[in-house]
């Protein structure tokens, strides 16, 4: 072969290698970029549901595919627990850390916001690239930096108070801030908002987080869903059956059954975007049910630390890594929940506070060979109870063995007094070391922030504020409450409140009232600042929300509000007494109040 056959040969293969390189490379990037790729993460959680709201769990009289699918096609926890009420488990799934420790304490006044130096689920993963939203009931404070746009949420559509007291297209939703009007019934509404989210966000990954608020009360669902249980007979009762209200319990499960037909919308279009293999979908409930029915024969209901108050289903579904069907026993709660889904969604992070939840991720991969004893502490109201893995210390010092007396019937500490000292020095000590550091006093002197920096909106709500004089709350229930009997001018109502930037703050007050109320003033104070306005306006219409109502609520009927411009005040940074009075009042009546929306206007 002469010299120039020879070059263009070894030219050739050089070519032919080099080619093969490229394609090796470019193939090893490809599987690592599949490797690597974010995974999007779906949190729901209900509101009220108990363990045995399930078709899943044995509950003949409900009827649950979309949300069993996810413990068929995924894996489900049989002994996963969270907090007795609301608030807090919401509180230790955002932090992996038990309530006491995040300053939440209470559903209302205030008791129900998540300390500001803790890091949440939205910051972690918004952090590590993901967008975040939440579509639902927040619950952990509503006064920014309380607010969910606050604590890492680029998106909020919702409400931030512990219940509302209208399912039906409601007022005073929020979407960042604004007030808005709700479209539709309210799960319908959220889940709507959520697959838009998914849906624009399907090419970058995203973390949505979708806290309903049913089968919580008031007891209002659509014909849709309650027609079904017309000829459906309740065949599987509460162990204690005379305690049962029967249509509750119907009322409870259509909204269950309803919640199940939202679950189904978003697994359905997950699939229809090509997402279903890379999302992780997490489904569980924040506490038990909120009446006497069938629940396993579990003793106890929402508020109580015995079993049946405390445990909730838990799936989790990831088809790309979770084996289908897969069942797992060992004691896990909703403290765990931060832990495991950053962990499987791979972010690597230094929490800044201690968790006292860890990640379930070799549970749910098959990568433990072996699992440490833990003991889960439930908490509320003064009630103290400890789960082992089989075993469960109630708060009169009971022991009762989970594997045997599911129901807690029978006291066997007598049986077992190592194991019972044991739990009870284990009690003893998270008492110490968690409710210790649950300072009541200083909670309770937190005033509530207006206008913050870095967003424009403050609401300051009936449920917030302290009414002197003739006024009276709705209801006893605040949270979803107005102030009504306001009829003179020495009545008052008070907010404690920071001022945390100076500037001018256009206000907005939503009332009603009738002629009688024509011509008062309200007047509006801080510091040396007040505002003035006068009511030239009747707007009286009925209380409603019973026409809905499957049963008689407990909480406040709402009314139909109306806005009233009250002006503009300049605020300077402190804190005192947020004060609205009304100093002339020429009829026998002011008005019924709602709540202020403070817009800040300038940057001054």
């Amino acid at each position: 072969m002469n010299n120039t056959l020879w070059e263009v040969f070894i030219s050739a293969r050089l070519y032919s290698v080099t080619l093969l390189l490229m394609l090796l490379i470019l193939l090893s990037c490809t599987v690592n970029n599949k490797k690597e790729a974010p995974h999007n993460v779906v949190l729901i959680v209900s509101d009220d549901q108990g363990w045995g709201d399930l078709s899943l769990h044995g509950n003949s009289n409900i009827k649950t595919p979309h949300m069993d699918s996810l413990a068929i096609n995924g894996a489900s926890f049989t002994n996963f627990f969270v907090s007795p009420v609301c608030s807090p488990t919401r509180a230790e799934v955002l932090t992996g850390r038990y309530h006491p420790r995040t300053g939440v304490y209470h559903t209302s006044a205030g008791g129900e916001r998540m300390n500001l130096d803790e890091t949440t689920i939205a910051e972690v993963f918004k952090q590590a690239g993901y967008t975040t939203g939440i579509f639902g009931k927040w619950h952990n404070g509503m006064q920014y930096p309380y607010h969910p746009n606050a604590r890492g949420f680029d998106e909020f559509y919702g409400f931030a108070s512990g219940h509302w007291g209208d399912y039906f297209s409601p007022q005073f939703l929020e979407h960042n801030g604004e007030l808005v009007q709700g479209e539709g019934y309210i799960v319908d509404d959220f889940t709507t908002k959520a697959l838009s989210f998914i849906e624009d966000h399907r090419d970058r990954p995203f973390f949505a987080y979708i806290p309903y608020n049913t089968p919580h009360s008031p007891m209002q669902v659509p014909d849709k869903w309650w027609d079904r249980f017309d000829d459906r007979d309740i065949t599987m009762y509460h162990r204690d059956p005379e305690r049962e209200d029967l249509t509750f319990t119907r009322a409870a499960l259509a909204m269950v059954e309803n919640i199940d037909w939202n679950v189904g919308r978003i697994t359905n279009r997950l699939q229809e975007l090509g997402l279903e293999e890379n999302t992780i979908v997490v489904y569980l409930s924040d506490n038990g049910p909120n009446s006497w029915r069938w629940n396993g024969g579990m003793k106890g209901r929402k508020g109580s630390v015995d079993e049946g108050g405390v445990r909730s289903p838990l799936f989790i579904r990831w088809p790309e890594k979770i084996q289908r069907g897969k069942e797992i026993k060992q004691i896990s709660a909703a403290i765990d929940l931060l832990p495991t889904l950053a962990d499987l969604a791979g972010i690597s992070w230094e929490p800044p506070n201690p968790l006292d939840g860890v990640s379930l991720k070799p549970l749910l991969t098959e990568q433990a060979d072996s699992w440490n004893e833990r003991l889960i502490y439930s908490h509320w109201g003064g009630r103290i109870s400890v789960r082992a893995q089989g075993w469960r210390l109630d708060q009169e010092g009971r022991l009762h063995d989970m594997q045997q007396d599911p129901g807690q019937y029978h006291d066997v500490a007598g049986q077992h007094p190592g194991l019972t000292q044991a739990l009870a020095d284990s009690l003893a000590n998270w008492e110490d070391q968690v409710l210790g550091q649950l300072k009541r006093d200083e909670l309770d002197d937190r005033p509530f922030p207006v206008g913050h920096a870095n967003f424009p909106y403050t609401q300051l709500p009936a449920r917030d504020g302290i009414p002197h004089g003739n006024i009276e709350r709705s209801n006893r229930f605040p949270n979803d409450s107005f102030f009504t009997n306001w009829t003179s001018p020495s009545d008052s109502i008070t907010w404690d409140v920071e001022v945390l930037k100076d500037g001018k703050y256009r206000v907005e007050l939503y009332y009603t009232s009738p002629e009688d109320g024509l011509g008062s003033t309200v007047q509006l104070s801080f510091g040396d600042s007040s505002i003035m306005s006068t009511i030239r306006k009747a707007h009286d219409p009925p209380l409603r929300g019973m026409e809905h109502d499957r049963v008689e609520r407990i909480e406040s009927y709402v009314k139909d509000f109306i806005p009233m411009e009250l002006g503009v005040i300049d605020l300077e940074v402190g804190e005192g007494l947020l004060t609205l009075k009304a100093p002339q009042v020429p009829g026998s009546t002011v008005m019924d109040f709602r709540l202020l929306q403070f817009t800040r206007i300038d940057d001054n």
